[in-house]
């Protein structure tokens, strides 16, 4: 089976790993410390054939978003978990923001992460 790894270096390594474990219910699945100068943390749910990667280079800012369409989505077709996850985001204080583009909106909410990426939340099943 192939893995997906997503990795993204970042400025905000706590309020980014608070952001996914805390508001999406991600779990921490390994983290690095002074790793050829990169700091990390891996994210994701332990049975899932994809992970994000979230890393911070000693000595090197990471910068931010570059448009509002770097996105990742979400599909989440079950409307109690889809709620649970809007609940959860804004209960940290994360407010749901106009998508850029709006299709997202037609079944999404779509939220900023603590570097500026955008997150939607698909209350739909991913069809082809």
């Amino acid at each position: 089976m192939t893995i997906l790894r997503i990795a993204r270096p970042t400025d905000r390594m706590a309020e980014v790993t608070a952001f996914y474990r805390d508001g999406l219910g991600f779990r921490v699945l390994a983290e690095f410390a002074d790793h050829d100068g990169f700091d990390g943390v891996i994210l994701g749910h332990p049975k899932a054939p994809w992970h994000l990667e979230f890393t911070q280079e000693h000595g090197r800012p990471a910068g931010g978003a570059p448009s509002p369409e770097h996105l990742l989505v979400f599909y989440l077709p079950d409307m109690d978990d889809w709620q649970e996850a809007l609940a959860r985001l804004t209960t940290l204080g994360h407010a749901p923001v106009p998508a850029h583009n709006p299709y997202w909106d037609r079944k999404g909410s779509t939220f900023i992460d603590p570097d500026g990426y955008r997150i939607v939340l698909q209350n739909t099943d991913w069809v082809l």
